[in-house]
């Protein structure tokens, strides 16, 4: 019992459900959110993704392209690249929750990258009441490699491998252990010029289906579905002239995974927890992307937007737009970055301005620092001539 309260008020805090149903009957009956273990993985990483309203499937290959899809590698510039991220996440309600990433690739030839990642999200310090109150330090972390590799002139697709380690409990209890999961990302980029009026623009459409893989168990009698997930998105870059562009870009985001039954109004407690073993719990991972298609597919899309300006390669200014259906959790905000480039490395920061005060994801602040690795040898090159 106790790791059931523990996991759903993790998942709680991590999924930021900021709609209140009280008072509103219809949304009380509807409101039944999908919900997922480790769900940090949910949470965008990088600052230049975040400023432009969480797009990532087909905007511009960079550095962190492990996160949104990493079939874009082939595609960069740079032969190498790696960045630092960080987030204080949820600063609305507390202290100490924060997300920490590093990506980085390394293109092989002309035609192929291999990258990686690793995630760290902490949930600070947490004071748990009982025989002996005592405070535990809960997090989450993720490794994950990927091959990409260019299968035409316009064409890419990448598989990625990625280990997940959840410890919600901080060791706390012994009947509580940490849990750990296997899952795979399967990705396709395409890209292409295209005439619109005399300018060269580019057109491109990402896919990206990740974390399909086990279920994850925290010792009990349970195991939880992780947060396997489907990306579709496009991009359209305009330039103005030789100094500045336009990019425009979408995604469409949906959990491959089954909302919770809920409890019909003449059923006992005891027969819907039976129900839900049997139609929920004990549901695998492969049949709960199957079930997550039924239902009203509507709400269950989350939809993103984003604009980026460009000036000279070297200054950008973002906006964009996420939206979620209330039955979903209600997440609607708005988000604002900029981000600087030099040869050698780059910042980028991105900000969120909720819809709603209530909100805990309003003013949410992530910074990322990337490091080019042909500029830095270009740099040391010049030094030692």
């Amino acid at each position: 019992m106790k790791l059931k309260k523990i996991f759903l008020l993790s998942a709680f805090t991590l999924s930021c459900l900021a709609v209140y149903a009280d008072g509103d009957d219809d949304l009380r009956d509807r409101f039944n959110p999908v919900m997922t273990a480790v769900t940090s993985q949910s949470i965008a990483p990088d600052a230049r993704s975040a400023g432009m309203g969480d797009v990532g499937a087909a905007t511009d290959p960079d550095v962190n392209s492990q996160a949104w899809n990493p079939a874009k590698y082939p595609f960069t510039i740079s032969r190498a690249g790696l960045s630092l991220n960080y987030t204080p996440w949820l600063r609305q309600l507390t202290d100490g929750i924060a997300l920490l990433n590093a990506a980085g690739y390394v293109r092989l030839g002309d035609y192929q990258a291999v990258s990686a990642s690793i995630r760290y999200f902490t949930l600070g310090d947490v004071m748990v009441q009982g025989d002996e109150s005592m405070t535990v330090k809960p997090y989450e972390m993720s490794f994950d490699v990927a091959y990409s590799r260019m299968l035409s002139e316009n064409f890419s697709a990448a598989v990625a491998l990625r280990y997940m380690y959840s410890d919600l409990s901080g060791h706390y209890d012994d009947n509580v252990k940490a849990g750990s999961a296997f899952a795979a990302d399967i990705a396709a980029y395409w890209n292409k010029y295209i005439m619109l009026g005399n300018r060269e623009s580019q057109l491109a459409i990402g896919l990206n289906i990740s974390n399909i893989g086990s279920k994850i168990n925290y010792g009990g009698d349970y195991s939880y579905f992780i947060p396997t997930n489907l990306r579709l998105g496009a991009s359209l870059m305009v330039p103005i002239n030789d100094y500045n562009r336009i990019s425009i870009a979408a995604d469409v985001n949906k959990l491959l995974v089954p909302a919770r039954p809920l409890q019909k109004a003449d059923e006992t407690n005891e027969d819907y927890e039976e129900r839900i073993r049997e139609e929920y719990y004990d549901m695998s991972s492969f049949k709960g992307i199957a079930k997550s298609f039924s239902g009203n597919q509507l709400e269950l899309l989350q939809f993103s937007a984003g604009l980026e300006y460009t000036y000279n390669d070297k200054f950008s200014l973002r906006g964009g737009y996420h939206h979620e259906s209330e039955s979903q959790g209600g997440r609607k905000y708005f988000t604002v970055g900029a981000g600087f480039r030099m040869s050698v490395m780059s910042i980028d920061a991105g900000y969120v301005i909720a819809t709603s005060s209530n909100n805990p994801l309003d003013q949410t602040l992530r910074v990322s620092l990337a490091f080019d690795f042909d500029g830095i040898r270009e740099l040391f090159g010049r030094r030692r001539r």
